[in-house]
């Protein structure tokens, strides 16, 4: 898919050295957006291997985040992605489909505030508010509407959580026939959460589509803080000293052949990983990745079931013929 590997490249060539809270350096640029049409097919990376458990990993996610829960005892069985979050017990501070399904209304808001009534048609009965539910029907009875908004922000928990959403908000949009989705996140990894983030919005996308007598139409993605893990320790410092040669060498390439002639000096030239952050450092597995030519971009089908019983079985994946898989470390 051209927009991700244009988006991996935008990064590497303009992007700064930042060290962050995780310990794992990175390369990092400000506010970057791009927009994929679906209608040319799922965009489901096919410059790297995202099938099997990882393609797993991702439908069981979705798939929790659409039922409001906040506890993984479900969810830790098919992917351990959120156990580093969670408590002893298996709660998570903040997750995404608990303010997707049940969003805190106030008890007593401040004078002048206007809150849905007790028996509001989207209010649950433990004072929250559904917004699935809320866009679903908008969709169906107002679907020119500008203001199907859907927020997991909630600013005083995210003051406090061990760790507020990346992927914090999500506008619906209807253009003719076409269902419209645009992301807006916080922070976004390119190599491992960036693909993710793509393929689960674009999957949800269709679902509400298909329920809402609408086409999927375009997902566009705009990240505040895009960035490309680069290592720890020393390794990690070495781009702090030699960015600008990766920037100009990056910058150079007139053949995507070129990107492992990059990648072969990169490893050749920086200092090796240290003990225990192997493969922390993601640029060496994006040139890889953007020496690979994208190919056809696979289909979805999403069965005509209702959200709230929607499971991994009803969606099929069809046609996907990825290169390799590349192996990228998890900065924490």
């Amino acid at each position: 898919m051209r927009q991700y590997l244009d988006l991996v490249t935008d990064v590497l060539e303009s992007g700064a050295y930042k060290p962050n809270r995780t310990g794992v350096d990175t390369v990092a640029a400000f506010s970057r957006h791009y927009a994929i049409d679906l209608a040319d097919g799922f965009p489901l990376l096919t410059t790297k291997d995202l099938s099997g458990p990882r393609w797993n990993s991702l439908l069981h996610e979705l798939v929790w985040y659409l039922s409001g829960d906040e506890h993984i005892r479900d969810l830790r069985e098919e992917t351990g992605i959120w156990d580093a979050w969670a408590d002893d017990e298996g709660h998570l501070d903040t997750a995404y489909g608990r303010f997707w399904r049940r969003f805190p209304v106030p008890d007593d808001g401040l004078p002048g505030e206007s809150w849905p009534d007790e028996d509001h048609r989207w209010r649950n009965d433990e004072g929250t508010f559904d917004q699935i539910a809320y866009a679903i029907d908008q969709l169906r009875e107002n679907p020119t509407s500008r203001r199907i908004v859907i927020s997991a922000w909630h600013p005083a928990n995210a003051a406090v959580s061990t760790l507020p959403p990346c992927h914090y908000t999500f506008v619906l949009n209807v253009q003719g026939d076409d269902l419209n989705v645009h992301l807006t996140q916080r922070s976004g990894d390119i190599a491992l959460g960036v693909p993710f983030n793509i393929a689960a919005y674009s999957l949800l996308a269709t679902a509400i589509a298909g329920r809402t007598g609408f086409k999927p139409g375009t997902f566009a993605h705009t990240i505040v803080d895009a960035h490309v893990y680069c290592g720890a320790g020393e390794r990690g410092e070495w781009y702090a000293d030699n960015l600008d040669a990766v920037q100009s060498r990056v910058a150079a390439v007139d053949d995507r052949n070129e990107y492992r002639e990059v990648k072969a000096w990169l490893e050749s030239a920086a200092p090796p990983e240290p003990e225990g952050h192997g493969r922390d450092d993601h640029v060496p597995g994006l040139l890889e990745q953007c020496a690979r030519e994208p190919r056809a971009r696979p289909g979805i089908e999403v069965a005509d079931v209702p959200l709230e019983d929607l499971s991994v079985d009803d969606i099929e994946l069809s046609g996907y013929d990825p290169a390799p898989g590349i192996r990228f470390g998890v900065a924490e």
